[in-house]
């Protein structure tokens, strides 16, 4: 099972496996289980794979070292550390009769052999259909006729709430159950852009990676997969992969031993309520598009820097997180709408979907006063001709210091390059100044900046000098 570790608001992935016997909420405990664990244990098995250490030679310095007696009994890697081969233990579940098994990626990466142990105490070598790293999902296939297999459920029709059951090989304490929960659905993780996560409450510990969730009636709607700790143990939060993304995965590594998903080719962020101001929509919501790749899918449709993509072959866009995981499931060369706010204005552009490599309305706000641009607290310097080529820019201006004041409280940082002030390129300095002086009052504008060499944009909201005066 892997890790999601926090530490001083940084997350980290490490790996962990999953399952002990516990009831998490009282909700989920008041449900009796048994018939399904009964029904469905037969179906889960356990996984055992392992992947023999690389040996390196020792080197020529280190060879001299050794002395020519040990050298003659024992070979000249004596003295030398040996590595230990590497054994990894998870869970999983068996998806057709004819031996076809789900588990998650990171329990057989590399493995040189993998092991499938059943209900019945048999053990049988598995091959490896193929992996997918970006959903961490693993076909397996076994020799083996009229298995017991599982149900596979809907997530769509999941409710957050309602009790879910998991059934794993918690350090090696096989057919575990443990029960909570749904806390959560369509979460999006650090590093897993392509995964709608379930999130539950349901114990998770090392050897339930790979495990299969069930609903309340027995059917999979998800592998076990991932935790939120600081400690590397259970702390109440899991994550699983909708059985649905798993099951197009495995559909796609059947036919092919390799998975290809869908590619716009745009950088985005969410929406906040001032950026929302900016591009006049009613609430923040869609993804901004921050930076659009040239000669992709996204180029060819028509999309810009600061369009606003709310909708996705008719699904509306929440948060930002939400495009890439539509996107990554559509079918790669089908010809889908996407519906994007301009300029304060919904249109409708039609990309065609590629396969992903390598795998403001301006009568909102007050316009009394000056702009106070002397209430941004910043000093800002021209890009010089070596950092343009390095940034592979045309212009813009680097902020050298940063005050308390409206671009601190709009998240401006020192080395932040400013290439656009509320949709108008920004060459060098005079352009800024010229640029802010025309701003809005009391109005949050764009601004788009480059942040070690990835574009981010910021809404600014400029006071007027009269405003100015009299909060003094």
């Amino acid at each position: 099972m892997q890790t999601v570790q926090s530490t001083a608001r940084r997350w980290l992935v490490g790996v962990v496996c999953a399952v002990g016997v516990q009831a998490a909420w009282a909700s989920a405990s008041a449900v009796d289980f048994s018939d399904l664990v009964e029904q469905n244990a037969k179906a889960v098995v356990n996984i055992s794979a392992s992947a023999k250490a690389v040996r390196s030679k020792p080197s020529l310095q280190q060879q001299q070292q050794i002395p020519d007696i040990f050298k003659k009994f024992f070979g000249d890697d004596f003295g030398m550390p040996q590595q230990r081969d590497r054994q990894s233990f998870g869970s999983g579940f068996i998806i057709s009769k004819d031996g076809y098994v789900l588990t998650n990626n990171h329990v057989v990466v590399d493995a040189d052999k993998v092991v499938i142990r059943l209900n019945d105490r048999r053990e049988l070598e598995a091959d490896v259909v193929g992996t997918d790293e970006r959903t961490d999902v693993a076909l397996l296939k076994i020799k083996a006729d009229d298995l017991p297999t599982v149900k596979i459920g809907n997530p769509d029709k999941l409710k957050v709430g309602q009790p879910v059951l998991a059934i794993g090989s918690p350090f090696g304490f096989d057919y575990s159950a443990t029960a909570g929960i749904v806390s959560a659905k369509s979460r999006a993780l650090p590093n897993e852009s392509y995964v709608p996560f379930i999130q539950t409450d349901v114990a998770i510990n090392p050897g339930n990676s790979g495990g299969p969730l069930f609903n309340a009636d027995g059917e999979v709607i998800g592998i076990n997969s991932q935790i939120y700790s600081r400690s590397g143990g259970y702390m109440g939060l899991a994550f699983a992969i909708p059985i649905d993304v798993a099951m197009e995965v495995a559909d796609q590594l059947k036919a092919g031993g390799k998975v290809s998903r869908g590619y716009l080719g745009v950088v985005v962020q969410d929406v906040d309520r001032d950026l929302a101001e900016a591009y006049g929509l009613a609430k923040p919501a869609g993804a901004l598009v921050a930076k659009v790749i040239p000669e992709t899918p996204a180029e060819k449709a028509g999309l810009k820097e600061g369009d606003v993509i709310t909708a996705f072959d008719g699904h509306d866009i929440g948060l930002s997180s939400e495009l890439p995981q539509m996107i990554g499931r559509a079918k790669v060369g089908k010809k889908t709408p996407l519906t994007v706010l301009r300029d304060g204005k919904p249109q409708t552009l039609t990309f065609e979907v590629a396969s992903l490599p390598n795998d403001a309305d301006d009568d909102g706000g007050s316009t009394s006063g000056e702009p106070d641009i002397d209430s941004l607290h910043i000093s800002i310097r021209n890009l010089n001709d070596q950092e343009k080529a390095q940034l592979k820019v045309d212009g813009g201006v680097v902020v050298m210091q940063v005050v308390d004041g409206v671009a601190a409280d709009a998240g401006v940082r020192p080395g932040d390059i400013i290439l656009k002030l509320n949709g108008q390129a920004i060459k060098e300095t005079k352009d800024f100044v010229a640029i802010a002086r025309k701003l809005p009052v009391n109005k949050a504008v764009p601004m788009l900046t480059l942040r070690q060499g990835q574009p981010k944009i910021l809404a600014i909201r400029l006071e007027g000098k009269e405003t100015e005066k009299k909060k003094r």
